[in-house]
């Protein structure tokens, strides 16, 4: 038998240091080829390491959190054979992962075995104080709104992953009382430490820096969709079914691209450093995106080339990828300027926060049937905001409030959207 070493791979893009995400095996698990045995984590993106090679885990290099060196030792594997190195220490006992509370996300590993095709119900089981079972971020959240703890649930799933089904078996059992049926007005003094890792690190990190390095400020404007939105129903009754259906993003999506030909100055990157500001010909939008690990930008490329239906599938696309995890570095790096809507939890006003070197970000909040007063009458207009960021740096006051009226003008009477 032999030891084959993986050393964290040099993932490019100049990067010389990567942070552990997450272990998807541990010390005495037996992998095959092409199993992803963990995640990293660079300045943009979760990266999958596969193995090479089948064998046994015999030591791990590092813990969740860490930030590893390129080149470092990551994890090491018995092999049949000579393997690829000699006399590594051979370490008996499973790195100990960082207490994580259940509600953290972990992706899910990839796993040979099929799962049970009968789902029988299970006993509590019971794990050692540092192990983390195997489960989706979605079942995560149902076992923290159900007050379960994870280590207490049978499996059922490959490598014991635990399903949405073992939840309600063992709810049914009676093995567990959500907490919020019990006394409402109990004492509590309980407390959850998170470590700050992954992708919640990068985003801290990033605000952090953005909020410190550029002078922000926000211009809100309203604006009267009702023409739009009654535009959207009719496109998605005539064409829903071929095209697919409009949401509300592409049009901002297209009403940015029209504005920035008279604001070129805003579709812009400013390096700071070298005191240049780079204006670009394109505009790749980047969406803020929601997902189980955080907040995600995928970018929408040569959002000037595209019809709204164009945009539409690359906007659903993407935000399905960055969901699941699935979406790759280069879709989630070289944004000229970001959309960002919460959707229906948009509130009235928002204070987005750049992403940096980009010097402006667009934020849509939700659609509200109001009273307006229009030709002296009282009529019901759906209205929405535009909270909309800006770096003062490089971006005039003046120049962001006419930018946004642009975009106004255009979302208000929407056949102009379309006019060359």
């Amino acid at each position: 038998m032999g030891t084959h070493v993986i050393k964290m791979p040099d993932i490019g893009e100049g990067i010389a240091e990567v942070e552990l995400s997450v272990w998807h095996v541990k010390v005495g698990d037996l992998v095959v080829e092409d199993q992803v045995l963990a995640d990293v984590m660079t300045d943009k993106a979760m990266v999958d390491i596969p193995s090479p090679v089948h064998g046994k885990v015999i030591s791990l290099g590092g813990e969740p959190g860490e930030v590893m060196a390129v080149g470092s030792i990551l994890i090491s594997i018995e092999v049949e054979g000579a393997g690829n190195i000699k006399d590594v220490p051979v370490v008996t006992e499973p790195v100990k992962a960082a207490p994580v509370a259940d509600a953290k996300p972990v992706p899910v590993p990839v796993e040979s075995k099929p799962a049970p095709a009968v789902k029988a119900p299970q006993a509590p089981l019971a794990r050692e104080a540092g192990e983390r079972p195997l489960a989706s971020p979605a079942v995560r959240k149902h076992a923290l709104d159900a007050g379960i703890q994870l280590r207490l649930v049978q499996g059922s799933g490959p490598a014991g992953r635990i399903l949405h089904e073992d939840l309600e078996a063992y709810l049914r059992q009676g093995s567990a009382k959500p907490a919020s049926t019990a006394n409402p007005y109990a004492e509590r003094n309980d407390e959850h430490q998170i470590p700050v890792i992954g992708m919640r690190r990068k985003i801290a990190q990033r605000m952090q820096d953005a909020t410190r390095r550029a002078a922000h400020f926000s211009y809100v404007e309203e604006i009267d969709v009702t023409a739009l939105d009654e535009l959207r129903v009719h496109l998605n009754e005539k064409h829903g079914a071929t095209r697919g259906k409009l949401t509300l993003l592409p049009f901002i999506v297209r009403a940015m691209v029209v504005a920035l030909r008279e604001f070129p100055q805003i579709n812009a990157r400013y390096d700071d450093e070298a005191q240049v500001i780079t204006r670009l010909g394109a505009v790749h939008v980047g969406v803020a995106t929601q997902s189980d690990i955080g907040l995600m930008v995928p970018v929408v490329r040569h959002a000037e080339a595209r019809s709204l239906w164009g945009n539409a599938e690359e906007i659903a696309r993407l935000a399905t990828a960055a969901r699941n995890g699935k979406a790759s570095r280069d879709e989630l790096s070289g944004s000229t300027i970001t959309l960002t809507s919460l959707g229906a939890l948009g509130g009235i006003v928002s204070t987005p926060v750049l992403n940096l070197p980009e010097v402006a970000i667009v934020g849509v909040n939700r659609i509200v049937e109001r009273p307006m007063v229009i030709k002296g009458q009282i009529v019901v207009r759906k209205m929405m905001n535009l909270s909309s960021s800006f770096d003062h740096r490089v971006v005039d006051g003046m120049d962001a409030a006419q930018f946004i009226q642009a975009i106004r003008g255009l979302l208000e009477q929407p056949a102009s959207l379309f006019l060359e």
